[in-house]
């Protein structure tokens, strides 16, 4: 798979254990601060983390795919756990997080979640982003691994409808990975996750980066 054919791909044994083991240990050591399952602006809340999304390895990779260098647009951590084992519908990732409210032509649907600032951009804002899910577990169809479909990023924003249509034409991907592999996807391409059938860990670190020039005052939260 090819990240601008198909909008994912999947790079092996990209991090280190010793990172990973890293990243484990702080998050597990603050368990009782934050909610073990989904924890947004998780670069400023763990530096392990923040280390990670502001890696050289991590920048110099984005910005190959994306054609020069790019910032953060968000991160947040997701465990999917026997107490938290949820099921994600086929969706597009659509929003962005920004420093502050501007009303812009094109922009809406704002919003405030973890006390930072979420919209819908136009389409060329999500045509310029890239998307890298660390896996710190082992992931496949019985703990809930990432499905796509191939390609659906070159469809545009998608109706419900079109959206329906397209999930039940096409064959999905499944995204099976191991520890420290690296999912790397375009934001709007069609993805889901299935309910894990043997509950257990399912640790991703999932980091948005874009080269979009922002309009006005305008700067990634």
């Amino acid at each position: 798979m090819n990240i601008h054919e198909h909008g994912i791909e999947i790079r092996k044994e990209v991090i280190p254990g010793s990172t990973i083991n890293a990243i484990k240990c702080e998050i597990e050591s603050s368990e009782e601060e934050y909610p073990r399952h989904g924890i947004r602006n998780a670069e400023k809340k763990f530096q392990e983390i923040n280390n990670l999304a502001n890696s050289e390895a991590f920048i110099s990779l984005a910005t190959s795919m994306l054609g020069s260098p790019p910032n953060i647009v968000r991160v947040i951590y997701f465990d999917k756990t026997p107490d938290k084992n949820w099921l994600v519908t086929w969706h597009q990732d659509k929003t962005i997080t920004l420093n502050t409210k501007k009303e812009i032509e094109g922009w809406g649907a704002w919003s405030i979640k973890d006390g930072a600032n979420h919209v819908q951009p136009p389409l060329e804002v999500l045509n310029k982003m890239i998307t890298f899910r660390l896996h710190l577990d082992d992931a496949d169809e019985n703990n809930g691994c990432l499905k796509v479909i191939p390609g659906s990023h070159k469809m545009g924003i998608l109706r419900q409808t079109e959206l329906t249509n397209v999930v039940n034409s096409q064959e999905p991907y499944l995204c099976k990975v191991q520890e420290g592999d690296l999912v790397i996807m375009k934001p709007h391409v069609l993805h889901s996750s299935s309910k894990s059938s043997n509950p257990g860990h399912r640790r991703v670190v999932h980091i948005e980066y874009s080269n979009f020039q922002l309009p006005g005052n305008l700067k990634w939260a």
